[in-house]
């Protein structure tokens, strides 16, 4: 039997859920597309871009892991 999601759910509760669930790398997942974020945002979406491709963050000379560290550092202060 399918259930639904409860649509009373926001993607911001979603993120504070999956945060205190450990789930670090799901909760950047949905956050890198928030609009609303603005000093991280760059923060957030160069450490998703760290997590994908950290073979590209090394190029432009940032350690993918610090990079990465960062954006959840920043998730966790905004939703933690």
């Amino acid at each position: 039997m399918a259930t639904r999601a409860d649509p009373n759910i926001t993607k911001s509760d979603k993120v504070r859920q999956l945060l205190a669930d450990g789930q670090d790398l799901d909760a950047l997942r949905i956050a890198k597309d928030f609009r609303f974020l603005k000093d991280v945002k760059q923060v957030i979406q160069r450490g998703w871009s760290a997590h994908q491709n950290p073979s590209f963050t090394r190029q432009l000379g940032r350690d993918p892991d610090e990079t990465l560290n960062a954006a959840i550092a920043a998730l966790r202060t905004l939703y933690g």
